[in-house]
């Protein structure tokens, strides 16, 4: 599979999970809810791992790897922390739109840190996803 495949599973499994998400955590503390979540997408995830251990293994990674890593795994955590609390207090309907916010800020911070170049039509796609966020996501 091409990585535009991948993007699409990851988007229809995006979708699925913010309903599974604003039903699970009705009821319950919105940081119990990401704890439990994230409890079954590490055993998820080191099962998915496991084979790729025998390959490269852990000690061949650098300390850039691991740090950025570490941190990526932090904003992971804070940005699921926050989307279950917006779940429990708003609609999944636009809770969701909003997190797609994170496209235009991933396109920004790509510019600013990884050089890559902003086109038109990615400035205007940008654009077409902070409109739509507003008329999905605004009362």
């Amino acid at each position: 599979m091409n990585w535009i495949t991948w993007s699409l599973l990851s988007a229809l499994f995006a979708g699925v999970t913010a309903i599974l998400a604003k039903v699970g955590v009705e009821g319950i503390n919105s940081s119990l809810a990401t704890a439990i979540r994230t409890t079954v997408v590490l055993l998820f995830t080191w099962l998915l791992a496991i084979p790729a251990l025998r390959q490269s293994g852990l000690a061949g990674m650098s300390r850039k790897t691991w740090i950025f890593l570490a941190l990526s795994g932090v904003a992971t955590g804070l940005s699921w922390i926050c989307y279950f609390r917006a779940l429990q207090l708003g609609k999944a309907s636009q809770v969701a739109p909003i997190d797609k916010l994170s496209v235009v800020i991933a396109i920004l911070l790509a510019v600013a840190f990884l050089g890559e170049r902003l086109t038109k039509v990615q400035s205007v796609g940008a654009l077409l996803i902070v409109s739509g966020v507003v008329l999905l996501a605004i009362k």
